[in-house]
Formats: C-alpha cells, structure tokens, sequence
C-alpha cells in the first residue's frame, strides 16, 4: 500500500512537471497514446519521455556516421554497430566513451556492419555485413575468428548471404538475419556450421493465386513472379529461449514469437495488427525493423513506416506508443533499430541523423508494466489496485478496466464484473460473466422458480384440457350455425317454387 502510494506521488509529479514544461514550449514533441478496441487512438499520460541524444561529437570517438543497431548489456554498456565508420563503438552506462572495435587494419577489420551481440563473457559477435561473415572479438576487442558463409546444399552456391543481426541462444548457437533472404532465420552452431533454417514466415492463401493457377497456361504461370514469404527484418531472445522476429511486408502478425521448434506462439489462431495501421495510410502498412524484450516479457517494437516505437505485454495486449517523423529531438527521421536497459529506458537509433535517441521511462510506464506483468501471470487480485490506480490516472485506459473485470470475475463478483467489461468493450468476457450472472440469479431464486414452474404445470394440467373441449365446443357450434344459415335459402326457394306450381 505505500510503495502504491509512493508511485502515485511520483506519478502525479511527473504529469504535473510535464505540463509546466508544456508551458514552457519544452514538452515532449510527440503525443502518447493508447489504442482502444475499436483501434482508435486516446489521448495517455507519457509511457516514455524524451532524455537525450548520443551522437559521437562530443566523444573521443568522433561522431556517428549511419549507426544501424546497438547492443546493451545487463551492466549498461552500450555497443554501436557504427556502419557508416565500419566500428563497432563501445560506451558506459553514463554514455562516456570505452572504446573502438573492428576498425583496426588486418582480419578483424569491419566493412559496413549491422548487427552486434555481446555474450555475458564479453564475447562479441558482429554481423559484417558488407565482408559477408560474422566476426567474433575476445572480451578485451580481440579478433578471435571469423564465419563466412555457410555450405549447405540447402542453401545452395547461388544464395547471397549478407548477415545483418545476429542473435545467440543458451547453448551457443547462432540465429542470423540475411539480407534478403526470405527462407527464415540462418541457424548456425558454435563451429559455424550450418543447422538449418528457423521459423520461416509463410505465404498466406489466396484466392487470386488459386484462380490464376486453374485458368493460366503453363507458359503464363512461368512468367507470374513467384510469391515468396516475407524476410526477417530483426530479432531478440528471451529468458526462456523464445525468439522474437519483426518482419517487413506483411498486413498482419508482423511481430511473432517463436518457439525452440519454430512455431509463433504469440498470435495462435489469429490474424493480428501491431502498430498504428491507419496512420500509416490506405495503402501502405507497418514495417517493424527492430524488437526488444525485457525480463518481464515486455514487447518493444519499431516501425519504420511511422517512425513509432509500439509496446506490447507478454500477451500482445497494446501499452504504448511514442515517436514519429520530424527534425525535433524525440522523432526520427530514419529509424533503424532500438534496445532497451535494465531499467527499461529505451535506445532509438536514428540513422538519418546519426544518433541513438534515448528515452526514460515514466513512473505510470512502470505502474502499468508492474499490473500487466501480474495479469498476464494470472494474479489479477494482486493487480487489481494497480489498475484502479492507473483508471485513475487515466480515465481512457482501456484494459484496466478489462483487467479489473477479470479480477472480479475470479472473485465471482459476475454483475461488477459485467460493467468494467463493458467498459472495455470485451464482448467475449461480458457474454462468460453474464453467463455466470444467469446461473447465479437461477440459483439465488431456485425455490420461487421451481414454485412457479409447479404452479405453471398445476394450471395447465386441469385448465388445458377444459379449455380444449370448450374450444372444440365452440367450433362445433359455430360450425352447426354456418350450415343452418346456408340451408335456409334452399329451403325457401323450395317453398316459394311450390308455391308458383
């Protein structure tokens, strides 16, 4: 309870400091928001608000010349893949200058690269990108070997392999995105021998394709370009060895989660948007180039075709959002990729401007990253006053209200229960909670319903039959009237011929 409050105190300092510097014509060039079920955008308090940027001038190591990823460690060293200086430039915590890699002449010289990971020991590994291999460097920035590409008859002489992120697993083995290629993720072993290729996207059905198939000549297929899956544009790895993949060129899933067998485990059965899909225009959509996940399983991820930064819980549930397009501090111009520390600020590399934006994360950002992290784990109780606190807060935030449904619900509370989950728009948890509701007032009222459905039968057993006969009385009455009244005319016309005779 005073950890809560103690939040909520810095919480309100910080809303409260942000609309000074508002004032101030200081304030955060973006606005944040959150997405509601109907996909429309709603005005939030700042997840994550603009810190600062690197750019290399003011450092040792000159200024950055189109960095195209980073790396953070668990301890907060930063490392640069700088491609435009062909180095890999390692900074402090404090963002002060450690040192260079990979600039030196002789085999560890780096061309161009994209893509750098740092194991718990130091090792590094680079994707040179433009040299075609991955290079690994000892803890001290070593040249220790190198791995150029793999031969497979899979892979076959023709493949062009251009590593531009690399990622390692617990045992070692190494996941690398190729330019350009489209069949999944390169997986090599420690020796850098090829094991196959992982967690490839697939081509969706088409009813177009199918069409053009069944009417099209043989020679008209061959000169119909071949659909193929869309490429792997960045990747991260969690704890438990799931993989994270953004893929570019795709309208729906373009963030996966993969399991060690290569399965997304994210959007199980469903077809899924990530990003902000309108604000991008009718005719274009999301291309994410960059994913982080922190410990908690929290999901950061960077669109291009906006130049936002999206943030999903461990579910894919939306959290926030910020960035865009512009010269200010806080947008991009060309974002390439991002990371994020231990702490969870986050680091935006803007290769159109040569700098890492850094982004610290507000006190609300942590409020509700803490309640998501207890409801995707199942502990809505504990959550509960977390989400009461973000409400609060923010009047707008849609899944608190979801997620304060779902405590009540596990509380049995199915009437309360109802009214936040019609709050959040959840249909599907409304309809179970009224479900619920139902069977509860059914048994409350068990005795006055059995008592009427008795009485009911009472009723209808002894006056159903008496009403029938008295029916079928009436009928047979009304019946002997027709005929009557229809014999009468013939017998006077009887009479009155008689009559004339």
């Amino acid at each position: 309870m005073k950890s809560l409050k103690k939040v909520r105190i810095i919480v309100l300092m910080t809303f409260m400091m942000s609309l000074l510097a508002s004032t101030a014509n200081a304030a955060t060039p973006y606005e944040s928001y959150t997405i509601n079920s109907q996909g429309q955008d709603i005005r939030s308090i700042a997840g994550f608000v603009y810190e600062g940027s690197i750019t290399g001038l003011d450092l040792e190591s000159g200024a950055l010349v189109r960095p195209e990823s980073l790396f953070i460690t668990a301890d907060g060293m930063i490392y640069i893949a700088d491609a435009g200086n062909n180095r890999i430039v390692q900074l402090n915590k404090q963002h002060q200058y450690v040192r260079t890699i990979g600039d030196a002449e002789g085999p560890g010289k780096l061309s161009e690269p994209k893509g750098v990971y740092v194991k718990e020991d130091g090792t590094i590994y680079v994707a040179d990108t433009k040299n075609g291999r991955i290079v690994i460097f000892n803890k001290d920035g070593q040249f220790e070997k190198e791995f150029l590409k793999p031969e497979s008859p899979l892979i076959g002489s023709t493949f062009s392999y251009s590593p531009s992120k690399i990622i390692l697993d617990k045992r070692d083995y190494m996941y690398v995105v190729s330019d350009g290629n489209t069949q999944g993720l390169i997986q090599l072993d420690p020796t850098g021998q090829f094991k196959g290729f992982y967690g490839a996207n697939h081509v969706g059905f088409s009813w177009s394709r199918l069409l053009i198939r069944l009417i099209a000549t043989e020679s008209q297929q061959q000169k119909i370009a071949t659909v193929r899956p869309a490429e792997f544009s960045n990747l991260d790895i969690d704890k438990e060895g799931f993989m994270y993949t953004t893929t570019i060129g795709e309208a729906f899933n373009q963030i996966k989660r993969l399991s060690p067998v290569g399965v997304d485990t994210l959007n199980i059965g469903m077809q899924r948007q990530y990003g902000d899909f309108y604000s991008a225009g009718p005719f274009s959509m999301p291309s994410f180039i960059g994913v982080s996940v922190d410990q908690n399983g929290i999901i950061t991820a960077l669109d291009l075709q906006t130049s936002k930064v999206f943030q999903y819980d461990k579910l894919g549930n939306f959290l926030f959002a910020f960035g865009g397009v512009g010269e200010q501090r806080g947008m991009f111009t060309t974002p390439a990729d991002l990371a994020q520390t231990a702490d969870g600020d986050i680091y935006v590399v803007d290769r159109g401007r040569n700098t890492i934006e850094v982004f610290r994360k507000t006190p609300f950002a942590e409020l509700v990253q803490k309640a998501s992290t207890l409801y995707v784990d199942g502990r809505y109780d504990e959550a509960k006053e977390m989400w009461a606190e973000v409400i609060r807060l923010n009047s707008n935030y849609e899944m608190a209200y979801q997620a304060i449904g779902k405590a009540l619900y596990k509380e049995e509370k199915y009437k309360e229960a109802m009214e936040y989950f019609k709050l959040a728009s959840a249909r599907g948890d409304y309809s179970m909670a009224f479900k619920e509701y139902r069977k509860e007032l059914i048994k409350e009222n068990f005795a006055v319903v059995a008592i009427g459905i008795i009485v009911l039968f009472i009723l209808l057993r002894i006056y159903i039959p008496k009403l029938t006969r008295w029916l079928a009385r009436k009928v047979k009455e009304k019946s002997k009237q027709q005929l009557n009244a229809g014999a009468q005319p013939a017998v006077q016309a009887v009479a009155k011929e008689g009559e004339t005779v």
